[in-house]
């Protein structure tokens, strides 16, 4: 039953005390918002009121109607629902940023300005306030009036470009990453902010800006400077390394994939041990880096030959003991099997009321003294509407009620 004192307080972690504003919806935003709280920040996610974050609504369904999404992506945020559309709405989130270290949004840029919400108007509020903005192509910029979402930010970023095989169209990776690593890139970016406003001494917050496709784009390796200065374009190379080999994901003799990179000199030279074909080593086509990619064609068909002999755990057992960097290529079953993926704690079981006890991605990293941990799963929507409203900005239970009545809230 809800009550009027603030309820569910992070008291764990190296970031409690850390009060955080979540305004955003989906991934790119709410996923910083999400790693603040795995780690102790007290984090308060806005909602629409009837309607919610578009996470609630993704992903498989479960027999009762939940979403698994969602019981993951809103872990350890309070959930309050609020329309920032109404100008009581707007009155009541310059209540929360006089409370609020961070605020966090990831709607396209004029909105909040619409809102009456921008930076300049709510650090006059909280002038301590760090404002963390992320949006398609960010706040500036001829295109910054453009939607776009993790598919998109990645064809414009150039990942999409060089992601697939040579002779086939470009291919979207497995997971929504781009919106994922802006959600790291974003916390980064927060934390620096808190830094530079706590630690270096000026004590004045500050907006950062962040565009979809600029941490895609950031994580590009070398591909700027190889075009810079010799005009070259990366293209796509299938499974391989444009500058190592051998690398690449093998079949085995029972059908099972593994992926082996052994293109530094001495991991090839374990790996030519390993095979039992030692002149492998010593061949000038295959002797260095440059030469093994090269001929990366021609060793990889050597070394899938080699694996295809062979089912799979011979061949891990084999390159595990001479040192090889070898991995299977799971999928999510076998990873529910495996015991360093167990004892990591990489997978945790966690309780719902919704759907009971269910599993999700451990914390990570792990630390020492103050570690991170699963308070709850993602609320059932606006749970926290009383505990933050009438205990937290203490509103009166008849101001409750009218808000409520008018879907304000």
């Amino acid at each position: 039953m809800e009550n009027t004192k603030e309820m569910n307080v992070q008291e764990f972690g190296p970031l409690r005390g850390l009060k955080v504003l979540d305004i955003g919806t989906l991934i790119a935003g709410p996923f910083s918002a999400g790693l603040f709280a795995d780690f102790g920040a007290d984090v308060i996610k806005v909602e629409m009121p009837g309607v919610g974050d578009s996470t609630r609504n993704m992903g498989k369904k479960t027999k009762k109607g939940g979403s698994l999404a969602w019981a993951n992506g809103g872990r350890n945020k309070r959930s309050i629902t609020l329309d920032m559309r109404t100008e009581e709405g707007q009155k009541l989130i310059y209540k929360l940023v006089e409370w609020a270290d961070v605020l966090i949004e990831n709607f396209s840029p004029g909105t909040l300005e619409k809102w009456n919400m921008d930076y300049a108007t709510l650090s006059e509020i909280n002038p301590r306030l760090i404002m963390a903005r992320v949006s398609a192509y960010g706040q500036t910029g001829p295109n910054s009036y453009k939607p776009g979402l993790d598919r998109i930010a990645l064809a414009y970023s150039g990942v999409s470009y060089v992601t697939g095989h040579p002779d086939r169209p470009p291919v979207r990776m497995g997971i929504s990453i781009a919106d994922y690593l802006t959600g790291a890139f974003n916390a980064l970016g927060v934390l620096m902010a808190v830094y530079y406003r706590d630690v270096v001494g000026y004590g004045k917050g500050q907006q950062i800006d962040l565009g979809l496709y600029e941490a895609p784009f950031r994580i590009t390796e070398d591909i700027v400077s190889q075009y810079a200065a010799y005009g070259e374009i990366r293209e796509r190379a299938g499974n391989g390394h444009p500058f190592l080999a051998p690398a690449e994901v093998f079949e085995t003799e029972d059908g099972k994939w593994i992926t082996i990179h052994a293109g530094l000199d001495n991991a090839f030279k374990r790996l030519a041990k390993a095979m039992g074909q030692e002149e492998l080593a010593t061949n000038p086509r295959f002797s260095g880096i440059r030469e093994r990619a090269e001929n990366a064609d021609e060793i990889h068909a050597i070394v899938g030959n080699w694996v295809k002999r062979h089912p799979s755990h011979v061949v891990l057992e084999k390159l595990d003991k001479a040192g090889v960097p070898v991995a299977p290529v799971n999928n999510i079953a076998d990873i529910f099997e495996d015991q360093h993926f167990h004892e990591r704690e990489n997978i945790v079981e966690i309780g719902t009321p919704e759907l009971g006890q269910i599993k999700v991605p451990g914390v990570v990293p792990k630390f020492s003294e103050s570690p991170g941990k699963i308070a709850w799963a993602g609320k059932s929507l606006g749970e926290d509407n009383q505990a933050v409203y009438m205990g937290l900005l203490g509103l009166e239970q008849e101001e409750f009620e009218s808000l409520r009545e008018k879907q304000v809230i």
